[in-house]
């Protein structure tokens, strides 16, 4: 058994290159292989999202607090909310973030494929997540 103490893991900004807006990653993890399952709880302030991406094995969500928004290539743009669990099967293309008049963080799960849980694609527009 492993138990890694709260605030014992660190808090770090999320990129540029991956997030719009101010985004906080905290106690991220990566189990030790042969297990693949990776994950970090997600603060997002307001207006703050991801940029597009896709998991090869698909990816958790875990809305902790707050409200977000999350949307798949194709699809509207679905609201989250504390306690919803939100799966996005392997290869979809999705975002995901805090509404523009609210905070959201969730935790999120993925596994690897080859040593990847991602892949990062380009940014959300401001008219993309305003539609």
């Amino acid at each position: 058994m492993q138990i890694q103490r709260s605030g014992s893991l660190p808090t770090n900004r999320g990129p540029e290159e991956w997030f719009t807006g101010v985004v906080t990653i905290a106690s991220p993890f990566q189990a030790e292989a042969p297990a693949r399952i990776s994950g970090a709880t997600v603060s997002f302030e307001p207006g703050a999202r991801t940029a597009w991406h896709t998991h090869p094995l698909g990816q958790t969500l875990l809305v902790l607090e707050g409200v977000g928004l999350a949307q798949r290539e194709g699809g509207p743009i679905e609201e989250i909310r504390p306690g919803d669990l939100v799966w996005f099967p392997p290869g979809e293309k999705h975002w995901h973030g805090a509404r523009p008049d609210c905070s959201m963080t969730h935790l999120a799960f993925a596994e690897k494929l080859d040593g990847h849980a991602v892949e990062w694609l380009e940014k959300v527009s401001d008219d993309e997540y305003r539609s």
